[in-house]
């Protein structure tokens, strides 16, 4: 796979995971939980509070600790969502092809190659997407299809 198509994939994922995101109703989005789990809010500002910051480290080797977004309403986690995939591909070109073989030892804790650590960010994401599945579900709307990534 290259990098390009690497970048295509997760922002395909992004775009699917920011439909989810609309489709909540406004006050079930940051209220909603089943099983004391996070609200979905909860979920995609710890997404947008990653994924840029994670390039950043690739991109410098300098791991600043991530600090997890903040969002009132669903057009702002929206807003926060479309500005963070903007970053996301100005970013990425910037990474050398050599270094999604490195490893190196992100935010001080997680010692891997960078590939890995890429489809960490972009698998946490899928992973817990499904929990926004759930949640729609169970408030009895029908998710997005999740095959539908452009």
């Amino acid at each position: 796979m290259s990098s390009q198509q690497f970048l295509d994939s997760w922002q395909g994922h992004r775009a699917l995971t920011r439909r989810v995101i609309d489709a909540f109703p406004e006050d079930k989005l940051f209220t909603y939980t089943i099983g004391g789990m996070r609200p979905f809010s909860a979920l995609a500002m710890e997404f947008i509070g990653m994924a840029v910051p994670t390039l950043n480290g690739v991109i410098t080797g300098k791991w600043e600790q991530f600090t997890e977004a903040k969002a009132t309403t669903k057009a702002e986690l929206l807003q926060k969502w479309d500005d963070g995939t903007a970053e996301i591909n100005a970013l990425w070109p910037k990474i050398p092809a050599a270094r999604f073989q490195e490893v190196d030892t992100a935010f001080g804790q997680w010692k891997m190659p960078i590939y890995d650590l890429l489809l960490y960010v972009r698998d946490n994401e899928i992973h817990h997407r499904g929990q926004g599945y759930v949640y729609l579900r169970s408030l009895g709307i029908e998710p997005p299809p999740f095959w539908e990534r452009a």
